[in-house]
């Protein structure tokens, strides 16, 4: 970790991290490494942060229109222009930044032999199934199954309050799921949800050998994350990947 990234294992021929809102130019409220442009924050402070990230990345990043949903964009082809709602995207191509912004939800970014892919996961999104389908992207793309993953910064289990319909949209699926859901101790009929334990659980139960969780959550932490469950009126963080133009063995 550092003043302005997380990251987590080092991966052979990649590079991945999480920004922090640390080292930027916004102000209150989006202090000061906002990468976000639909959150209201001066655009030209965004356009600055977005530079600064650029200038250490090899490529502009494919920024998505995120929409808690489960389409995956393959980045390698002819793109529309960004209407459409993608919530992951892929790419088999060295140099090529993959890129989510998140404020609680989960960000996740993966590796297969030939590819990566990066996704974005609200709890809608991942009871829908956009983890999964992320995974079957890749490795139609690249044609191997990713074999690694790993869950950066979100909202954690101890802070992470939901109603029994949010329960109910895991549990009804699997009821395995329902380990990883516990009574809120002071709220009745609320349950506290472990998000980023039952996107692991999910990576596994599709094929993906080793995933890693960053165990940092972005509601107490707030020196280093924005979090709109903390303060709906925030910016955002970004996590990227890149298959090193420079290595790109395995």
């Amino acid at each position: 970790m550092t003043d302005n990234h997380v990251t987590g294992q080092p991966w052979p021929g990649i590079r991945y991290f999480c920004t922090t809102r640390r080292g930027g130019v916004s102000v209150v409220p989006y202090d000061t490494n906002n990468l976000g442009l639909h959150v209201n924050d001066h655009p030209g402070h965004v356009a600055e942060n977005r530079a600064r990230l650029r200038a250490v990345l090899p490529s502009e990043p494919v920024w998505l229109n995120q929409v808690h949903g489960v389409e995956v964009m393959q980045a390698d082809s002819p793109r529309d222009d960004g209407a459409k709602g993608y919530d992951a995207s892929v790419t088999t191509t060295p140099g090529q930044v993959l890129a989510i912004l998140t404020a609680d939800c989960l960000p996740v970014v993966f590796a297969s032999e030939r590819g990566i892919a990066a996704a974005h996961a609200g709890w809608r999104g991942l009871a829908a199934g956009v983890l999964e389908n992320t995974v079957k992207k890749l490795q139609d793309v690249s044609g191997t199954l990713p074999s690694r993953a790993w869950i950066g910064p979100a909202i954690s289990r101890q802070v992470f309050e939901v109603g029994p319909e949010v329960r109910a949209a895991f549990v009804d699926q699997d009821a395995h799921a329902a380990g990883y859901f516990e009574p809120h101790p002071q709220h009745s009929g609320k349950w506290l949800a472990d998000l980023p334990g039952i996107a692991a659980y999910r990576l596994l139960a599709c094929g993906v050998a080793q995933v890693e969780q960053s165990g940092l959550c972005t509601y107490r932490q707030q020196d280093l994350f924005y979090s709109y469950r903390r303060a709906p009126v925030t910016g955002r963080q970004a996590t990227l990947i890149w298959l090193a133009p420079d290595d790109t063995s395995r």
